[in-house]
């Protein structure tokens, strides 16, 4: 190549992949070869691009971060592309680039500008076009997230999902269900209600060869989750769940209240019924407050207590290596300690023929369990009391809030008695803290006695549904009946019930 000729390549970009921009693309390539080619003072190097990439940065911009790389290596001496904007809509990108390249003794041509690098007065003019197309990434990028957030306002459900386990897009771009698909949906949530862990159900699936939503063989613990907690799944839509907080980086961020969220009702077609999604919600969150970690691998883990000590029971081998192997249900704390617990060992089949003696009990109490919890389940879950004190409490707080208003301070003492001032200000401060500790505490208890009247709530239609008796262990009324069972003995051994009934299994049951 003859020195005496600048080494020259050209840059072109496209942010979309809409037809039209992709005729510009091709229109970009095609002039700058000619125009290159053309100048008997250049010698044509390449046209570097990128196609349907956003300018606002230029880490995932291969084209351009080749031909820097190149320019960098001494291959190019000029660069020429249509303007500003189309090298970078983000100033600091910018100016850094064009400082490494003229460190380099490497040129670059905009267009539209008629700026050349090299010129004095180039870098001034390049800070202030690269800031005013930065103003415009902004303003575009404000303005699509307003036209989003309007329709979210207006109901309008967009889910930003390629794939979709269970459903598919209409040409309208609503869900339909897809029948396959949903079949899996609702197999795991059945799967979770018998009391298998997300990670358990990830297994399963995995050894069933049931393809992910995404159609890869291995299915993880994060998106049996996902699915189980998808609001999608009964028909609603929670809208907003993340935001974009840098329109420049494009990191976005989980919704942890600091933009509005908006929550669509009954805006498609329900593949779980939302009864069992509430139940499969209250399972997860009582799972998740067990202090022993929950393990859905046997019907009884996590399941039977100690009356002893407290602790839970747990699964232990006995003469692994011989014939006489057995597999049984032990206090994990009984060898702790100076005092060991007295509580028994129990074997599956001793605590399951227990349970349908417990359950046989149950069912003939039945009628006068639910005609008692009829009468009295307004005065058990009442909350009204409570949510009059939380509004006390607010109304509180926000005469405190108007009376740390700086004007309010200024009224009630001099601006020169700061001392003064100081302590008046704590004082509040402290009064407000108080408060809105007592808020949350009423919050809470509000939120566990709705969530004890929903699992109760839950204990009785499930006691409604069950049948007159039952002679053999069932474990869909297990799951559902009983929370817990606790042990003291052989001879007494209590099954505690999810409306907190407590039945008793006299008698050693072989």
């Amino acid at each position: 190549m003859d020195t005496d000729r600048r080494r020259t390549a050209g840059y072109a970009r496209v942010s979309t992949d809409f037809e039209e921009q992709l005729t510009s693309y091709a229109a970009q390539v095609d002039y700058y070869t000619h125009y290159i080619k053309s100048r008997e003072d250049w010698a044509f190097v390449d046209v570097y691009t990128d196609e349907g990439i956003t300018g606002t940065n230029t880490k995932k911009r291969e084209g351009f971060n080749q031909m820097i790389a190149d320019a960098l290596d001494g291959k190019i001496d000029l660069i020429i592309t249509k303007s500003v904007s189309r090298f970078a809509r983000n100033t600091v990108d910018s100016l850094s680039t064009i400082r490494k390249l003229k460190e380099k003794g490497v040129e670059v041509y905009f267009e539209k500008e008629n700026i050349w690098t090299f010129d004095g007065k180039g870098e001034l003019l390049i800070t202030i076009m690269s800031s005013l197309a930065q103003e415009e990434s902004r303003s575009i990028s404000e303005n699509c997230i307003w036209g989003q957030r309007k329709r979210f306002a207006d109901g309008k459900v967009t889910v930003p999902f390629a794939r979709f386990l269970g459903y598919d897009r209409s040409p309208d771009g609503s869900l339909i269900v897809n029948p396959s698909q949903a079949a899996v949906v609702q197999r795991i949530f059945t799967l979770c209600l018998g009391g298998m862990t997300p990670y358990s159900i990830s297994r399963t699936l995995t050894g069933e060869k049931i393809k992910t939503p995404t159609g890869k063989d291995t299915w993880n613990v994060s998106t049996v989750r996902s699915i189980l907690t998808n609001e999608k799944y009964k028909g609603d839509a929670l809208l907003q769940k993340t935001y974009t907080t840098d329109f420049l980086t494009k990191k976005r961020k989980i919704n942890e209240g600091e933009i509005r969220q908006y929550y669509v009702e009954n805006d498609h077609e329900a593949i779980i019924d939302p009864h069992t999604f509430d139940l499969v919600q209250r399972e997860l969150a009582r799972r998740s407050r067990n202090k022993q970690s929950y393990s859905g691998l046997y019907t009884f883990s996590a399941k039977i207590k100690c009356g002893q000590c407290g602790s839970w029971y747990g699964s232990k081998v006995w003469h692994s290596n011989d014939k006489y192997r057995r597999f049984v249900w032990q206090c994990n704390h009984k060898f702790h300690g100076s005092h060991n617990c007295s509580t028994p060992h129990l074997t599956d089949t001793e605590l399951k023929n227990m349970f349908v003696i417990a359950a046989n009990q149950l069912f003939s109490q039945r009628k006068h369990l639910c005609d008692d919890y009829a009468m009295q389940k307004e005065r058990l879950y009442a909350t009204a009391s409570l949510e009059a004190r939380q509004q006390a409490l607010a109304k509180e707080m926000q005469a405190i809030s108007d009376r740390l208003l700086p004007a309010s301070l200024k009224n009630k003492f001099p601006l020169s008695d700061r001392q003064t001032l100081q302590a008046y200000y704590n004082k509040l401060t402290n009064q407000l803290e108080g408060a809105k500790e007592a808020y949350d505490q009423l919050s809470m208890e509000i939120s566990e006695m709705h969530m004890r009247k929903s699992a109760t709530e839950d204990f009785f239609l499930a006691l409604r549904q069950s049948p007159e008796t039952i002679t053999d262990f069932d474990e869909r009324i297990w799951r559902t009946l009983i929370d817990h069972v606790v042990v003291y003995s052989k001879e007494d051994v209590r099954f505690v019930c999810k409306n907190g009934t407590e039945i008793t299994c006299a008698g050693r049951i072989g």
